[in-house]
């Protein structure tokens, strides 16, 4: 019986039908760079932490043309183009979607930051020269690579070893305001004209979910504090919210924002709260002090790093936890790496975000927000 899902088969077959008469010619390195592209399909925190890259190669090559693959999801916070980036949507099971890409190239060069997959689609668009991290499990994958980089030996953010795929000095911090901010919606009208805090519930990995009464006791203290609670979760994840908050004795924005929406909710916060996710990550771009809860995760691949230092960000986590033990990132095995990705049915028992506590949390909030929780806030 038909899923009912697009197949990825006859967009993988242009791809290939495209890409493998370029693999026969020998690739050599272009002497001048006209047009860029950068091939991925990552998770939105993921993406959002490719601004250093960005950054790195606008200042480089300040006349060339930089296009990013973005998935169409994402494309709200493109509408800027921020450092001069064009963002090209990318759905890998829209034929339609790969056939206007095949008609965006060529490029003297393409860089592939995550899974080497990508390779072929910046093949078959045409990239002369294809330059992508090594290390990865190999075979086709790597087929189209002309250069690979070598991953960092010592613990970074990933945001930070993405920008290593340029040659050249690291692009310099993030400055609020770089980023241009997308244009206000109709949801704009719907904010809070009050102080308010957004607590976001929803992540992509159930096990990164905080439970249920901590996320209740730390609305209760944001309340009697005097800022406003406004909830925030995706569109699949409001059980989330009527789990925290049966009676909605608090605002609720959860599936009613896009993606600039979500921008905009963020930019006016004085704080937000989330588990390690792509949310936590916007945060960033909006200047919204943010406290993150890392279960699963890496505070260190996820954290700030050098190119986010500036942002202010709090770190809450367990860090004694035996089970976060292993260390594949994007399928390339790191030694260094800290971080746990097992399923629902390998660990029932996410200990590692379930022994977070809130008054941890609110910790957190004062230092990188100035709000005080108890008895005495204000």
């Amino acid at each position: 019986m038909a899923s009912g899902k697009p197949s990825r088969f006859w967009p993988r077959l242009l791809v290939f039908a495209y890409a493998l008469p370029r693999l026969i010619v020998r690739r050599r390195r272009p002497e001048s760079i006209r047009r860029i592209l950068v091939a991925h399909h990552l998770l939105l925190g993921d993406t959002i932490m490719l601004a250093g890259l960005l950054k790195k190669l606008r200042r480089d090559y300040p006349a060339a043309g930089i296009d990013v693959l973005v998935p169409v999801a994402w494309l709200p916070i493109f509408a800027g183009a921020p450092y001069g980036v064009r963002a090209l949507p990318y759905d890998p099971r829209s034929l339609a979607s790969q056939r206007e890409l095949l008609a965006c190239g060529p490029y003297e060069w393409a860089l592939v930051p995550a899974d080497n997959r990508w390779s072929w689609v910046a093949s078959a668009m045409g990239a002369r020269w294809i330059t992508a991290f090594a290390g990865g499990p190999g075979g086709s994958k790597d087929w189209p690579v002309d250069e690979h980089v070598a991953w960092p030996t010592t613990a970074e953010a990933w945001g930070d070893i993405a920008s290593r795929l340029a040659p050249g000095q690291e692009p310099a911090p993030f400055v609020l305001g770089e980023w241009p901010a997308p244009g206000q919606s109709a949801d704009a009208a719907a904010l809070p004209a009050v102080r308010y805090a957004v607590l976001h519930l929803g992540a992509s990995s159930p096990h990164k979910l905080w439970p249920a009464e901590h996320w209740r006791a730390l609305a209760e203290a944001l309340d009697v504090a005097g800022v406003r609670v406004v909830w925030s979760a995706g569109p699949r994840e409001l059980d989330l919210v009527r789990a925290v908050d049966a009676e909605g004795r608090f605002v609720s924005m959860a599936g009613k924002l896009d993606l600039a929406g979500l921008w905009h909710l963020l930019a006016g916060a004085a704080v937000l709260v989330s588990p390690d996710t792509g949310v936590a990550h916007l945060a960033r771009l909006t200047g919204t002090p943010a406290v993150v809860l890392f279960g699963p995760g890496s505070p260190i691949i996820s954290g700030p790093g050098r190119f986010w230092r500036d942002s202010p960000f709090a770190v809450v986590w367990v860090e004694d936890i035996p089970c976060r033990d292993q260390n594949l990132i994007f399928e390339r095995p790191l030694p260094w790496v800290r971080h746990c990705w097992r399923s629902v049915a390998e660990c029932g028992n996410p200990r590692c975000i379930q022994q977070i506590d809130e008054n941890r949390v609110m910790q957190a909030i004062e230092r990188v927000a100035g709000i005080r929780l108890g008895k005495d806030g204000k």
